[in-house]
């Protein structure tokens, strides 16, 4: 119990200190910095595997919050990680765009492969790792700005684009996140007078306009009602035709409903990764047993 409590409290202190959308977002689209173009290409991939990590382990200064986690996220699924607050589900999350790095004193060993490249090798282009692998936080945070200018903000920084080019990626953006029909009328609205849930899939309609090949969702309707977190959930399935998907969630029928695998995470080990209905309907581990029926955690 006193081992879980340590790693909780330093697994909510790197969380606090992580950067958050705006910043993550102005870093990973920032204009000054070009992509470094690879010109022997990566391996031959699997296209069943979108991302796998081998042997992935994350520190804290001297604490270990990830121990050598080997998980396979497949091509347009939905993967969702479980497990009790501080266990290292965010961590982890956080390693699959470089995120971590952030933070002072994080240190990454393993390796975290994206169409079979290492994106941890020297030389990786944080730049295009994280338009490649976008983020969605767990508090909706749209910038203060309209919600037009909030959807063409990171494409804005990659290229000058024309007011025909703008339109489409705002049009193809929200379409894509469930929220144009909501919002055609009043593109020039301050994105701030949004419900909590339209904020969200904003948030999410300014992933998109980027064209992410993966999207990692940390609690994304922690902070939303029932009626609102149905629609993202509704979101994420479709999303998943195109893309992706590695959600991090507390709420178990949110995973079982809308996951294709699940992880379970317990003090920084996956202690059990299978497909999701047999997370739930028939675990082989005791401990995930416990957490899925409550009795854990």
């Amino acid at each position: 119990m006193q081992e879980q409590s340590s790693q909780k409290a330093a697994t909510d202190a790197a969380a606090e200190s992580a950067p958050g959308q705006e910043a993550f977002l102005t870093q990973a689209l920032r204009p000054d910095a070009p992509e470094q173009v690879d010109e022997q290409g990566p391996p031959a991939a699997d296209p069943a595997v979108k991302m796998r990590t081998h042997d992935l382990r994350i520190f804290y200064g001297d604490f270990e919050a990830i121990k050598g986690v080997d998980c396979v996220i497949r091509t347009r699924e939905i993967t969702a990680l479980i497990g009790p607050s501080g266990c290292g589900k965010s961590t982890f999350l956080r390693a699959l765009n470089r995120m971590n790095d952030e933070i002072g004193d994080a240190r990454t060993e393993g390796e975290v492969l994206l169409d079979e490249r290492d994106i941890y090798e020297p030389g990786t282009d944080l730049v295009r790792l994280r338009r490649r692998v976008g983020m969605v936080f767990q508090q909706p945070n749209p910038f203060p700005m309209s919600i037009y200018n909030n959807v063409v903000y990171g494409p804005r920084l990659q290229a000058r684009l024309t007011r025909a080019e703008a339109d489409e990626v705002v049009e193809r953006s929200l379409r894509g996140a469930a929220l144009w029909d909501e919002v055609k009328h009043d593109l020039h609205k301050s994105a701030l007078e949004l419900s909590g849930g339209q904020q969200q899939r904003l948030c999410i309609a300014r992933t998109l306009a980027v064209e992410p090949e993966v999207l990692l969702m940390d609690e994304p309707c922690s902070a939303l009602d029932p009626t609102a977190t149905f629609r993202i959930e509704e979101l994420m399935i479709e999303l998943k035709e195109q893309l992706s998907i590695v959600i991090v969630t507390h709420n178990m029928y949110q995973a079982s409903r809308v996951s294709d695998r699940t992880g379970f995470f317990l003090l920084g080990e996956l202690i059990e990764f299978d497909d999701t209905p047999r997370i739930f309907e028939d675990p082989q581990d005791e401990r995930t047993d416990a957490y899925v029926r409550g009795r854990l955690g």
